[in-house]
């Protein structure tokens, strides 16, 4: 994401219920110890920032803002109704960022045929104050487990850099499967998609390995 955009984000009303979900949420630790709110652009614009400047945040293509137009784009997002962006935590302390659109209103569905109950999603892990193993793999599942239980998809779509090595073996961990490219702005992506039964298989296989 060299190029982030702020149109044609979740339908309105699928934004306030992701906004009833994360306030749910916010006292109800998930199984893999994560918590989420919704986002605050004008209190957590700093905080962004400090993660988004770190070297390994350069698919995030948010390296060169100030925290100003951290905070701008991020209450463009909010303030659009269209747009869901939500801080989890982990131990009281803030653990990730996660966005989600509609790919049928995103530059994304003018490259695959879109599905009713599509849902894209980006995420944003912040550096971890300790390093624990298979953190990223917990907070993912965190993100798709709410997906499918809160916010009901049939599917979730993804689209990162095709050189974002970490991310892909991430994705596939936990169920989703590559079908081709697209050259979106500022990116060549690969799309990739996880139905509910593929992220309960990649589940079980982890349980079982």
């Amino acid at each position: 994401m060299t190029q982030r955009q702020t149109d044609h984000f979740l339908p309105a009303a699928f934004a306030r219920g992701l906004l009833e979900e994360t306030r749910a949420l916010r006292a109800e630790p998930s199984p893999e110890g994560f918590t989420l709110r919704t986002l605050d652009p004008a209190t957590d614009a700093a905080l962004l920032h400090s993660w988004f400047v770190q070297d390994y945040a350069r698919f995030w293509a948010m390296q060169d803002y100030s925290i100003e137009q951290v905070r701008a784009f991020y209450q463009d997002l909010v303030d659009s109704g269209h747009a869901c962006a939500g801080l989890a935590y982990c131990d009281g302390q803030p653990a990730f960022l996660v966005e989600i659109y509609d790919p049928a209103h995103d530059e994304l569905g003018e490259h695959y045929p879109v599905r009713a109950g599509d849902l894209g999603m980006h995420i944003f892990v912040g550096p971890p104050r300790v390093r624990i193993s298979g953190y990223t793999r917990r907070a993912i599942t965190f993100v798709m487990r709410f997906l499918f239980d809160r916010l009901h998809a049939t599917r979730v779509v993804v689209e990162p850099d095709i050189h974002n090595t970490p991310i892909h073996a991430l994705n596939r961990a936990v169920g989703f499967v590559y079908d081709g490219q697209a050259q979106l702005r500022g990116k060549t992506a690969g799309i990739a998609f996880c139905t509910r039964d593929d992220f309960v298989t990649a589940t079980l296989q982890e349980h079982t390995a």
